[in-house]
Formats: structure tokens, sequence, C-alpha cells
């Protein structure tokens, strides 16, 4: 019996040897792996899942009803609105807003060519907004970066496209369009909410 157990051993390996030049070790170590990978995935699904469940029957939290009702009345679609308001800047203060952008330009080292402004009113949402297009050139990144500072200088700013264009491969530093909105509170009458 341990003389027919050695000679299956054998022609195993002998087959897994002739395997293995027939297909190449790469082909032999992605299959180990796949399989390891499968195997390795089966065992731990399991367990992943056990943890999970308590983890989240844990982290539910039950209000009693009073207290339930009385956090989902303190805010209110007025309270809403009125801090969307709050946050949106001051029409007479876009010359400022202006001169920001320009500056950090600068700082970022960037070249500012003629920009184009477009102003237009929602007067349903009664908010005014300020277009900027903004033609620059210089460095990749310090585009990004310009576009990144304007953002955090301005709070009620969107920025709503770049787009990046180089007119020859051999040209160092890439042209890009840069359009941000301005949200702003009008100054007409009747406009400010």
């Amino acid at each position: 019996m341990n003389g027919s157990l050695v000679v299956t051993l054998m022609r195993l390996l002998l087959r897994a040897r002739l395997r293995l030049m027939r297909w190449g070790v790469a082909i032999c170590a992605a299959s180990l792996l796949c399989l390891g990978g499968a195997v390795f995935w089966l065992w731990l699904l399991p367990q992943e899942r056990a943890a999970t469940v308590p983890l989240a029957m844990s982290t539910q939290v039950v209000l009693p009803t009073g207290v339930a009702s009385q956090v989902a009345s303190q805010v209110t679609a007025s309270d809403n609105l009125a801090r969307f308001y709050e946050a949106l800047g001051a029409q007479d203060q876009v010359g400022e807003q202006v001169r920001i952008l320009f500056a950090l330009a600068a700082q970022a080292g960037l070249q500012l060519r003629q920009s184009e402004y477009k102003v237009a009113y929602d007067p349903i949402g009664r908010v005014a907004s300020y277009q900027i297009l903004l033609p620059l050139k210089g460095a990749y990144p310090a585009i990004w970066q310009f576009s990144l500072a304007a953002l955090r200088a301005i709070p009620f700013a969107s920025l709503d496209e770049i787009n990046f264009k180089r007119d020859q491969i051999a040209d160092a530093e890439p042209e890009a369009r840069v359009r941000l909105t301005l949200y702003l509170l009008p100054t007409t009458p009747g406009g400010h909410p």
C-alpha cells in the first residue's frame, strides 16, 4: 500500500512538472495566485459579514417619539432659506471679488488676459449671479492652485468650467479658460429676500 501511494504521488508530481514546463512559470504562478485569492475570499467573506452585523446594530440610534419630532421641528424651511441667503455675497462688492481673483492669479504666477463678465438675475430665487471667464496662461499646477484658492477666498463662488489648451506640443505652458460664477444678493429694489 505504501508503494502504490508513492507511485501515485510520483505520477502527480511528474504531471505537475510537465504542465509547468508546458504552460510556463508565469501562467502557473498567476493560476496559484488566483486560486489563493479565491480561497482567501471564501474564508474572509463569512467573517466580514459576522463582524459588520453587530456594528450595524450598534450604530442605530432610536430616539423617543417626543425627542424625534422636537429635533425635526427645530430646523424649518425658512431657517434653511435664511442660511442660504446669508451665504451669498454682496452684489455691490463684486469689484472687490474680481480684484481678489486678479491678485490670486498674479500670486500663482499666471498671465491673465482680458476677462469676460456676464450678469444675470433669477427673479424666482431672488439671486443674482456674476459669471467671470478668465483666460489664463501658466503652469498646469499653478492654474489648479489658482482655482482652488479662488474657491477658498470666495465661498459663494462656483467653479463651473476649466478648459486647457496647448497650441503646440512644444509650448511649455498651457492656456486655460476658467469660468467662475459668483452668487450674490441683489441690490435691486424688491430683489432682496
